[in-house]
């Protein structure tokens, strides 16, 4: 994905709208879609929750990985899993090709939001609750994001909007997109 960066790579935790978020922002920008969510499912034939159950969540870290380091694409709009930013070399390999944008949601959101983390399959240690999670994620979320968007209180056309606002204002300053 080497080149002039073109992708727009939403990271954030589970519940936070990656897919939905990133369907509108396609639409908005012109780019095509893609959710390495369904991407893992379909090259696995079952569903994530599955492979934590049989394989572990160390397994579905791995499989995400290399989902994410065989990506080539350009001019789309890239909703990644929530434990993306686990995989230094995938994390790298998105930032070659594109902006990395975390969509930032509180954990009160978040938990009004998903109802079903036990059976989600969340790429998390058997013993580690949701907010330990969300506390070892947040750091990551912030370390590989080129743009962070507050999404508290937002609906999803707002948070694509403060997207492209942002994205208009970093070309401006030199960085495209």
């Amino acid at each position: 994905m080497a080149g002039k960066p073109s992708n727009i790579v939403l990271i954030g935790m589970p519940g936070s709208g990656k897919s939905t978020v990133g369907i509108i922002l396609a639409k908005l920008t012109g780019r095509d879609f893609v959710d390495t969510d369904v991407l893992i499912q379909t090259q696995q034939g079952r569903a994530l929750q599955d492979i934590v159950d049989r394989d572990g969540y160390v397994a579905l870290r791995a499989i995400e990985g290399k989902i994410l380091l065989a990506l080539d694409c350009r001019n789309h709009v890239i909703a990644t899993g929530g434990s993306a930013v686990y995989c230094h070399a995938a994390m790298t390999h998105l930032k070659s090709g594109g902006i990395v944008v975390f969509l930032d949601v509180d954990l009160q959101t978040l938990e009004k939001r998903v109802h079903d983390y036990e059976t989600r399959g969340l790429a998390k240690r058997p013993d580690q609750s949701v907010t330990d999670l969300f506390a070892e994620r947040s750091a990551l979320y912030r370390q590989y994001a080129d743009v962070t968007i507050d999404c508290v209180g937002l609906s999803h056309e707002e948070v694509c909007a403060k997207i492209v606002e942002d994205l208009e204002r970093m070309k401006c300053k030199g960085r495209s997109q």
